[in-house]
C-alpha cells in the first residue's frame, strides 16, 4: 500500500519506512480475517492478535524515532515471534484457511526478515546502546 502524499515517511532510515509499511500492509490484511473468527474468539484470540499487532506497530513507529534503536527492535522481533504462534495456533483450529495461513505467515517472516537485518546491523554499530 502506497501512502497518501500528505503523509510523510517517518523519521529514521529507508529500512524503517520499508518495515513500517510492510508491517501496515500486513495489519490491513490480518483485520478482515480476524473479523471471521468464530464469536466466541472475538474477545479472546482475535483481540489478543490485534494488540499483538498493533503493539508490534508500535515498536516499528519507535525504531524510527530512537537513536539507540535495539530495545525497541528486540520487542518488536519478541512481538513477530509471538504472532507467528498465534497464527499457527488459528490455523490449527481452524480458525484460517491454508491459503490465508500461508500468505499471512510469510508477510510475517517476511517482516522479521528485515528485523533481523536491522538488529544485525546495530549489534554490529559500536556506537549504539
Amino acid at each position: 500500500m502506497a501512502y497518501a502524499k500528505y503523509d510523510r515517511e517517518p523519521e529514521g532510515g529507508e529500512e524503517e519506512f520499508k518495515t513500517l509499511e510492510k508491517l501496515t500492509d500486513m495489519i490491513e490484511y490480518a483485520y478482515p480475517i480476524l473479523a471471521q473468527y468464530p464469536k466466541s474468539e472475538k474477545f479472546t484470540l482475535v483481540a489478543d492478535i490485534k494488540h499483538i499487532m498493533l503493539d508490534a506497530l508500535r515498536y516499528c513507529v519507535k525504531v524510527g524515532k530512537k537513536k539507540a534503536k535495539k530495545t525497541a527492535l528486540y520487542d518488536l522481533d519478541t512481538e513477530l515471534a509471538t504472532l507467528k504462534r498465534f497464527i499457527r495456533i488459528s490455523y490449527n483450529l481452524r480458525f484460517l484457511s491454508m491459503q490465508h495461513y500461508k500468505v499471512w505467515s510469510e508477510k510475517v517472516a517476511e517482516i522479521g526478515r528485515m528485523v533481523g537485518g536491522m538488529i544485525k546491523a546495530e549489534n554490529q554499530n559500536p556506537h549504539q546502546s
